[in-house]
């Protein structure tokens, strides 16, 4: 583990003293910068291509389906194997499939077959990226000091997620597409070059020595049994099945707000502003009591949300309640995570957070799938508004279901 600076126990972000998590936080922000940028392209790429609710909606489904076939192998290399090694290979495989689609946009041979197919294969990469990073991420700091870590990691992505769809509603204004995708490609440079800076640590005491079914299937007990973790998953599945809005918005952008693509940039920063000031605040802020309870509000309140996004025709008033989402979404993540970590022993935590993975991708992307295919029968208001009203139903089950985790307060 890296050893802090003097002051680490008097600082406001004591997780930033720890060289090795500075590295890789900073390199973070960089290259989540142009993932978000690249995120928001595709979706307005593909409206444009196919002018359909149901492509949106496929393409959630095609990022989905790499994580139900690798993220079980992809928790156990990352408990078996060096976590910075897996995710630096990691993170050239997801800058060498970027290359590719930058490259066949600007030489004007993409079609939606060629955006779905590279977005699997950067699903698939993805599985074996996140699984490493989490379980090693624990490890840069002293574990007093985690929840910090945690929300600045958040602040972090929060951050690359209102700076990169803004960015990217600027360039796709200008028509030009693939210059977004080229930038995404050198900010996976960036997160090459930190991950080199880090030290590489030695496996933790009772960490794995071999890939096995048996080591797969010990983590998924594990998870299942536990009374905090496992209804902690279902609790954030649930919540972006059926509230995964932002898959709408270039419909909601063009064909109720009737703004271009600089207003749906702006628009797909709106939950990013208010993630980003939430996470700013936690990062200060002394830990909260009853988490478990400010846990099942904070989902509830992303429901509620939710709902306004799908009533509103304004924009400023669709801008606000999306904030208001982002603003949920990081209270209910930074509590979430620093439960998940530190109710999970070290050398589990790379196949907890690939089954974990399995929640935190699953629901986005069948809620993608099951937003698309609804507005297509019905409409685009509809479908927001039911998925906002279904995710507080769904809350209200789990909060009397999960005693353990609605009275959580460590």
């Amino acid at each position: 583990m890296s050893i802090p600076a003097s002051g680490v126990s008097s600082s406001r972000f004591p997780a930033l003293h720890y060289r090795d998590f500075r590295f890789l936080w900073i390199g973070q922000i960089f290259s989540l910068t142009g993932s978000f940028m690249q995120q928001t392209a595709l979706l307005w790429h593909i409206y444009q291509l196919t002018d359909s609710p149901y492509a949106l909606g496929a393409l959630g489904v095609v990022r989905f389906l790499p994580v139900v076939l690798f993220s079980p192998l992809a928790g156990v290399i990352a408990d078996t194997h060096d976590r910075r090694r897996v995710f630096l290979l990691a993170q050239i495989g997801l800058t060498l499939i970027s290359v590719m689609l930058a490259w066949i946009t600007y030489a004007g041979h993409i079609d939606a077959t060629g955006i779905y197919l590279l977005s699997a294969m950067s699903a698939a990469i993805g599985c074996f990226s996140n699984p490493a990073k989490n379980a090693w991420m624990p490890n840069l700091v002293a574990r007093e000091h985690l929840t910090n870590a945690l929300s600045l990691n958040v602040t972090s992505t929060q951050i690359a997620s209102v700076v990169g769809p803004s960015l990217a509603g600027l360039l796709l204004a200008t028509g030009d597409i693939h210059l977004v995708y080229w930038i995404n490609v050198v900010s996976f440079f960036c997160m090459i070059v930190a991950v080199l800076f880090v030290r590489p640590a030695p496996p933790g005491e009772g960490a794995l020595r071999r890939v096995s079914y048996a080591a797969a299937v010990e983590g998924i007990r594990f998870i299942w049994k536990s009374p905090l973790i496992r209804p902690a998953m279902l609790l954030d599945f649930s919540a972006t099945f059926f509230a995964s809005a932002n898959t709408l918005l270039p419909l909601f952008a063009t064909d109720i707000l009737h703004v271009d693509a600089r207003g749906y940039g702006f628009l797909s920063s709106a939950s990013a502003v208010g993630a980003v000031l939430t996470g700013a605040t936690l990062s200060v802020l002394p830990t909260m009591k009853r988490q478990g309870h400010v846990l099942f509000y904070a989902v509830g309140f992303y429901g509620l949300a939710t709902v306004l996004f799908g009533v509103s025709a304004k924009f400023w008033l669709t801008f606000a309640a999306l904030f208001l989402i982002g603003a949920a979404d990081t209270v209910s993540m930074v509590l979430r995570q620093t439960i998940l970590q530190l109710s999970t022993p070290n050398e589990l935590r790379g196949r907890m957070t690939s089954v974990n993975m399995l929640f935190v991708m699953g629901g986005p992307r069948l809620g993608e799938a099951e937003a698309g295919l609804v507005a297509g029968l019905v409409s685009a208001p509809f479908s927001v508004i039911s998925g906002g009203i279904g995710c507080i139903l769904a809350v209200a089950a789990l909060a009397w279901r999960s005693p353990t985790l609605r009275e959580y307060g460590r």
